[in-house]
């Protein structure tokens, strides 16, 4: 079969001029005046690289264990595999104190526009101190530092995984694109956490009946974690037609996140809830990780129809949420803590799928 690659979506190269304004819309604060000149010189070698396409600046041989050992690889790439391995190293020592990673999904905290904190940080710290009680050590990951820091980011997927699998590297390598400014990628650290970590606890509040914009950016993200390709060398960094050949080989779709245990606690005031517990559980199973029970996926609304201004109140008297929500803590402790003793190992270990994707 002839595999066709299909062209003719992307547009041209901005203008010069274009590119100006754009490059000059990070200094617009009069006290840059001083440094226009400077600023031009930034400007012009911004516009090389740009022209230049160069995405990866800082490249090294790959070297040995790759399928190309002399394709150059982003010096920021390898150093990141480097972090994931040894992650993973510690993931799968039994004697390695426990680890959760317990990820606030909210995007807004009191150092944001509204100036308080979100009713989802506050029962992750719920879920945070219950864990800690069993002994667990909590790796605490507050996405609403994407509205509240200087320069964190999370970049949008771009799909690669929809042109072939082995397309989308394991971790990605579509970020940090230098020559298009688009830099301080928050997931390479992110992905190192979600390794190190034998439990996942998802805390999201409900925003027009889905997750927040800052969570699903890290979940579309975490795509590479379920069947992507840790050697980009054999795609010669993002060469269609070697990924598409690749997978028509015959791909194994390696599950690099298989064995977490997870819980998820959803909250909203209206409408939603259900349906995003769902797609997050969904989403969870299907990347081999392994659910606590049934108490360990939560939703609940928290002053249901009341007033958005006396939420925190509601909070405050639904003890009976604050409750369910250690719940999901405590099952999340138990069932990790038995699997990581191999009380659990014959019972969670998936059959092979006959149509694996």
């Amino acid at each position: 079969m002839t595999i066709k690659i299909r062209k003719g979506q992307a547009p041209g190269n901005l203008e010069r001029g274009e590119f100006a304004l754009r490059f000059r819309a990070s200094f617009v604060d009069p006290a840059f005046r001083a440094e226009d000149g400077a600023i031009d010189r930034l400007e012009a070698i911004a516009w090389d690289a740009y022209c230049d396409g160069r995405k990866a600046p800082m490249t090294r041989k790959a070297g040995p264990g790759y399928a190309d050992p002399d394709y150059d690889l982003s010096v920021e790439w390898i150093e990141t595999k480097a972090r994931l391995e040894q992650a993973e190293a510690s993931w799968a020592d039994p004697k390695t104190k426990t680890r959760a990673l317990v990820i606030c999904g909210s995007p807004r905290n009191d150092g944001t526009c509204p100036g308080e904190i979100s009713k989802t940080f506050r029962l992750a710290g719920i879920v945070s101190d219950e864990l800690a009680k069993a002994k667990v050590e909590v790796d605490f990951l507050d996405l609403s530092l994407l509205t509240s820091e200087y320069g964190r980011k999370i970049h949008p997927c771009k799909g690669c995984v929809s042109t072939a699998m082995p397309l989308c590297h394991w971790p990605c390598s579509c970020y940090p694109n230098h020559s298009l400014n688009q830099v301080h990628d928050w997931m390479n650290e992110i992905y190192e956490r979600w390794v190190a970590a034998h439990a996942i606890v998802i805390v999201t509040p409900t925003h027009w009946y889905s997750t927040s914009s800052a969570l699903k950016l890290m979940i579309d993200r975490l795509v590479c974690a379920d069947g992507g390709n840790p050697d980009p060398t054999s795609t010669h960094g993002k060469k269609p037609e070697l990924a598409k050949a690749l997978e028509l080989k015959g791909w194994d779709y390696p599950k690099h996140l298989a064995r977490r245990v997870y819980g998820v606690v959803v909250h909203g005031d209206v409408a939603g809830i259900e349906g995003s517990r769902r797609a997050l559980s969904d989403w969870l199973d299907w990347m081999g990780l392994i659910d606590a029970g049934a108490q360990a996926r939560l939703d609940r609304f928290i002053g249901y129809y009341e007033p958005y201004a006396t939420s925190h109140e509601a909070l405050d008297r639904d003890e009976a949420v604050q409750e369910e929500t250690r719940n999901v803590a405590r099952a999340v402790a138990q069932t990790t803590t038995a699997l990581r003793q191999g009380q659990l190992d014959d019972a969670t270990r998936p059959q092979r799928p006959p149509r694996p994707k």
